[in-house]
């Protein structure tokens, strides 16, 4: 049975009310061609929606040397950046797009102190556009670990305009657990030390919590 994310209940419970809705009204005044076809559009709509609002069942990788993707989805960048938000200075940044398709759940990619975190309204760029992550609706939340410090940057898109963030500044992150939500696709950046060692490429899929992303030296 597919596990439905406390983000999504209510919009799953609409969808399935809309479209229950919808067959009826149809059932009493279409012909039946056209009732199966309505029928399929909306089994197919009700499979996105819980597709995307699904829990997955996993077991994350823990590991205090290695910092794990923050989100299911594909690497779009890997480049050395400015950082002038937390870590104040050059750094390599990680960029993970979410598809519509992808698990949406966002999670702690290493475990330490949040001592930083922060909502920055903004504008609604494609995702995949470079400068989303400056100019987007953003929320950053920064980490201080034994082996240094990272920031991990929620970045809405033209589709996804609802950011849940849950990382509270003082409190503990801990590898693998939620870190927050995005709905409806997007893409999330990680800023790591400029000595980290990257462990993926352009273009490789990762998977929340599971996938090293990175390594600190």
């Amino acid at each position: 049975m597919i596990k439905i994310h406390r983000e999504g209940r209510w919009i799953v419970l609409i969808t399935l009310a809309l479209l229950l809705a919808l067959l009826a009204l149809t059932a009493l005044f279409l012909p039946y061609q056209v009732n199966y076809l309505v029928a399929v559009l909306s089994l197919v709509v009700l499979i996105l929606v819980l597709r995307f609002f699904r829990v997955p069942t996993r077991r994350p990788f823990l590991d205090e040397n290695n910092i794990t993707a923050p989100a299911d989805g594909k690497v779009v960048v890997i480049e050395k950046v400015e950082q002038k938000e937390y870590l104040n200075g050059p750094c390599m940044q990680v960029s993970i797009f979410m598809s519509i398709h992808d698990v949406h759940i966002n999670y702690f990619p290493v475990s330490g102190k949040i001592s930083y975190q922060r909502y920055h309204p903004g504008r609604y760029l494609l995702a995949r556009h470079p400068k989303s992550s400056e100019l987007n609706e953003r929320s950053s939340v920064g980490i201080e670990t034994p082996h240094g410090r990272l920031l991990v940057r929620q970045v809405a898109g033209y589709v996804a305009r609802r950011i849940r963030c849950y990382a509270k500044e003082g409190a503990l992150a801990k590898q693998g657990s939620e870190m927050g939500f995005i709905k409806f696709g997007s893409r999330l950046d990680l800023f790591l030390p400029l000595d980290a060692h990257i462990m993926v490429i352009p273009g490789q899929r990762v998977y929340g919590g599971i996938t090293p992303v990175a390594s600190f030296k």
